[in-house]
């Protein structure tokens, strides 16, 4: 790999090359701008970011918040630089540079060794940054390591190339009257003649319709809607990890299926086994994966040391405002219970049902021993590592298959992001589903993964969901429910 120091270049081949940005701790988002020759873009369509993936036909295309990828030799004549930029999350003025560690972004073309720039740390505020920039050398094309930071964000960044961003969608005319020159005393004839030649000229021929303008781009992450995963999928919810007021609801449903098995009860029960950001590692193996018994976890832990002294620190407040409280009533002892329980086992369920006022911040509203519903509601994001949606069934032998029982699960976040994870598989006879996987690692906020992986036949044994996100079948404590 070809390491770049700050203002480094090398020569580019021919073929694509793609950028992939690299960091720990923090939520960035990778964008790019196309320039001209008088280094500005040439219409607000040069911009790729997560509200317009691609430009010039997909020359340049970004795939995800992480990574975009670039045809040189796609785009026109008049594309003569390419930007690559990072951002902190426009709608989150609170976040920084400061929150990242280890930042890099690297590139690499089709058959060619990797080229990395390890962005020096920035400690002055900077919400978005120049990262690396392609750009055109006589008939070929060059890539330069930048590292260029910005307070103002990728909105102010953007307007420095060029960009027209609307800050609060007001006119006053200021900007007219300070550029229109002012008349004198002496003028006043020429000013009246002047006048009356233009109300001639107004007569003769009426003035052209304004040209339409394109409105400026919206920087802002739109939410999701409704969508439905296809197996094996997986997509991001964009989360502010820091807002209290969040809560990313995950609800199992199911239907029963038919009327004799609604008769028998049909009972489904949710589980939402957890592993807290404190705990939580960044392993090879991608979360979400099921892996053979005896996997082993590794990786660098999830959350850098700024934030859990973060996170230890609040805990410490919260713990002295319930002291000034002073005892706690019957409630508020039963809360702890629960999430007591819950935070031992690894898992809340119905007989630990969690809570949001304490670890794990994850709480069930109860058990549904009909067709229907049960809810796990999920609070501060920022504490939370990965979370994974498993259905159990008690009934007898874990007759029919989940399929047939119409179960899935659904997550939203309440700001109009609604996530549905059905299942495809008609396997029968088994206890267990991991439906779905939250991961709240996830540089965007939080990732939602199908998953469907089943038991073994015939055995209780609950999964368990390893500190880097992966999932083991059939290796957990036996799970028994009095069957109806």
């Amino acid at each position: 790999m070809v390491e770049l120091a700050k203002g480094g270049n090398v020569p580019l081949a021919d073929s694509a090359v793609s950028a992939e940005l690299r960091y720990t701790g923090g939520s960035l988002d990778l964008s790019a701008l196309l320039l001209g020759a008088d280094g500005k873009v040439r219409s607000d369509g040069d911009m790729v970011f997560f509200n317009q993936p691609s430009a010039e036909g997909g020359a340049v295309t970004l795939a995800d918040a992480t990574r975009l990828r670039l045809e040189p030799g796609a785009l026109p004549d008049s594309v003569h630089q390419v930007v690559v930029v990072a951002s902190c999350d426009p709608g989150d003025e609170r976040s920084t540079f400061t929150e990242v560690t280890e930042l890099a972004v690297v590139a690499t073309q089709d058959g060619g060794e990797p080229v990395a720039f390890r962005v020096p740390p920035m400690t002055g505020g900077e919400r978005a940054a120049v990262l690396l920039e392609f750009y055109r050398r006589g008939a070929g094309w060059k890539v330069r390591a930048v590292g260029q930071g910005y307070a103002s964000g990728l909105a102010g960044l953007a307007t420095d190339f060029g960009i027209a961003v609307d800050d609060d969608g007001t006119d006053d005319g200021s900007d007219d009257a300070a550029g229109a020159p002012v008349a004198g005393a002496g003028d006043a004839a020429e000013v009246a003649a002047a006048v009356a030649m233009a109300g001639a000229v107004a007569e003769a021929a009426p003035a052209a319709p304004p040209a339409p303008v394109a409105p400026p781009p919206d920087l802002t992450k739109a939410p999701l809607g409704e969508i439905s995963l296809e197996k094996k999928g997986a997509v991001s919810l964009s989360l502010d990890k820091q807002d209290p007021e969040l809560v990313v609801t995950a609800t199992l449903e199911w239907d029963g299926g038919s009327d004799s098995r609604r008769r028998r009860g049909a009972d489904l029960d949710l589980y939402a086994l957890f592993v807290p950001a404190a705990d939580a590692l960044r392993g090879a193996t991608a979360p979400g994966t099921v892996v053979p018994t005896g996997h082993v976890p590794r990786g660098g832990p999830l959350w850098t040391p700024d934030q859990a002294r973060a996170s230890e620190a609040w805990r410490k407040a919260a713990g002295d405002a319930r002291a000034r409280q002073g005892k706690a009533g019957a409630a508020e002892k039963q809360a702890k219970k629960q999430a007591s329980i819950a935070k031992s086992a690894g898992v809340v369920y119905y007989r630990g049902l969690g809570s949001l006022h304490h670890d794990p911040f994850i709480a069930l509203d109860g058990d549904s021993r009909a067709p229907g519903r049960e809810t796990v509601r999920i609070v501060r994001p920022d504490e939370q590592g990965y979370v994974l949606l498993c259905a159990y069934s008690a009934l007898s032998n874990g007759f029919g298959s989940f399929l047939s029982f119409g179960a899935r699960v659904v997550v939203t976040d309440g700001r109009g992001s609604t996530v549905t994870v059905p299942l495809f598989e008609k396997t029968r006879t088994r206890y267990w589903v991991a439906i779905a996987l939250v991961d709240f690692s996830d540089p965007d906020g939080a990732a939602i993964r199908h998953i469907e992986a089943y038991s073994a036949r015939m055995t209780e044994r609950r999964p368990v969901l390893h500190p880097d996100g992966t999932i083991e079948m059939n290796a957990g404590p036996v799970e028994f429910k009095g069957r109806r």
